[in-house]
């Protein structure tokens, strides 16, 4: 059998099989944390762009968008992947560097809506779309994401996998979902390295790309099984021919939505360790932010690649700048959606403190990379006290978890503007029930 038969094989066999209470519970920590990302992305460009592009596919079809809209089921895919991955708040999987629910959950949501899913069959499919896309994404590892954004191509399988169990396909049109899935992937680094859309479009196309090959599956069309491991297969193409059996040998025996990062702070996520240790300093030293004479930041390569920027001008271009969200951390306390107000991307104390932030990489931090994100910070103040925190793990990391009461915390925090207290806690109700609800309803408008 090839990789992706094997993958397949077990996608079709876990829609026969029970999840074990604990599988089921992170399936739904997973969406409950979906839904804080989505809703405050659902009224941000680019998703109310795409409204407009796609409003011959809004107002129609058996799938709803953020907001309860009808809309087509890969026009919703689209919308709500793309909103999920807008405010910089979803989840990761730390070994595959990607972002599995934006694209996965979006595409789970579309199919179980259109085929009238239960809630169980729904969260059955997106541990199916996380089981086998974070798994590919580990396996082309960090020299995919070299110039690859994982969450655009490796979310193309976590879309078509999990549209896949909710369609019912077996083994064999599964494969070649996933096989069309692969020619599909895509999303360079290189769209978000200065300011721009189109990160979160590559997770809403990942969404409806997904959702798109699984529904041609299921009509009969057919893709090649060796495209991840032949030679000129995605895994030599965008890696470095990886080994699949490792990442194929633990295949229902261990579950990675169980180990999933879960965000504490509204940007990118090579910024968390940074901010944690920069928090544990500033406290430490009862630092105001004019006390701070220095600040330097020791991690991993790929932060700096990706959020190394030192001069961003723009909401998108912070979330992915060291120096801005640690400064801002410093000088507030805390890097939420407020953080990246027109105010806040403009304050002198703020922008001051930033020209005082050094950034490095070290080799040590850098090897650990990306099985785990560390960062040490070196604050010195003005009167020449100086102080050293390592960060080994982010708050939010398996390591360090957020619990279920974070979680709905971090649901209120985000939703409850967009829909208001009391839909938002409803809503929260429904999603931490959600393996008994009968027929999926998850219209946040009610």
């Amino acid at each position: 059998m090839t990789a992706l038969e094997t993958f397949a094989a077990f996608g079709a066999s876990l829609r026969n099989q029970n999840l074990t209470e604990d599988v089921l519970h992170h399936a739904k920590r997973a969406v409950v944390d979906w839904y804080a990302s989505l809703l405050p992305g659902a009224v941000l460009p680019p998703a109310t762009l795409l409204e407009q592009a796609y409003a011959e596919d809004i107002g129609r079809g058996p799938s709803r968008l953020a907001l309860g809209q009808p809309a087509t089921s890969r026009a919703a895919a689209l919308i709500n992947g793309t909103a999920a991955h807008t405010a910089e708040v979803d989840d990761i999987f730390k070994d595959a560097i990607y972002h599995p629910g934006a694209p996965t959950i979006a595409a789970a949501l579309a199919a179980a809506q259109e085929t009238g899913a239960s809630g169980r069959d729904f969260l059955r499919a997106v541990v199916v779309g996380y089981e086998i896309s974070t798994r590919i994404g580990a396996a082309l590892g960090r020299t995919h994401y070299k110039f690859w954004h994982n969450t655009g191509t490796v979310g193309t399988f976590g879309a078509a996998a999990a549209a896949s169990s909710l369609y019912g396909l077996e083994s064999r049109p599964f494969t070649h979902a996933l096989a069309t899935a692969a020619t599909f992937a895509s999303g360079l680094q290189q769209a978000f390295r200065m300011d721009s859309m189109s990160k979160p479009l590559h997770s809403g196309r990942a969404a409806e790309g997904g959702l798109a090959a699984a529904q041609m599956a299921r009509a009969g069309v057919t893709g090649s099984l060796d495209v991840l491991d032949g030679a000129a297969g995605l895994g030599y193409a965008m890696s470095n021919g990886p080994d699949w059996q490792p990442f194929l040998a633990t295949l229902g025996e261990t579950f990675n939505i169980t180990r999933m990062t879960f965000k504490n702070h509204a940007c990118c996520g090579h910024t968390f360790s940074p901010i944690d240790a920069a928090l544990v300093l500033k406290d430490r030293l009862q630092a105001a932010p004019d006390d701070i004479a220095q600040i330097d930041v020791h991690t991993y390569a790929p932060a700096l690649d990706v959020a190394g920027n030192p001069e961003p001008q723009t909401a998108a271009e912070a979330r992915f700048s060291i120096p801005f969200v640690v400064a801002s951390a410093v000088v507030y306390g805390s890097v939420r959606l407020a953080a990246f107000d027109e105010a806040r991307l403009k304050d002198p104390a703020l922008r001051q403190l930033m020209s005082r932030i050094r950034l490095h990489v070290e080799p040590t931090l850098d090897g650990l990379f990306p099985g785990q994100r560390a960062a040490r910070v070196d604050m010195r103040l003005t009167n020449g006290t100086q102080d050293s925190y390592l960060q080994p793990h982010r708050k939010g990391d398996p390591e360090l978890p957020l619990s279920d009461a974070d979680l709905s915390g971090k649901f209120d925090e985000l939703v409850a503007p967009v829909l208001g207290q009391e839909r938002a806690g409803e809503l929260l109700r429904k999603l931490w029930s959600l393996e008994h609800a009968a027929r999926l309803d998850l219209d946040a408008t009610r």
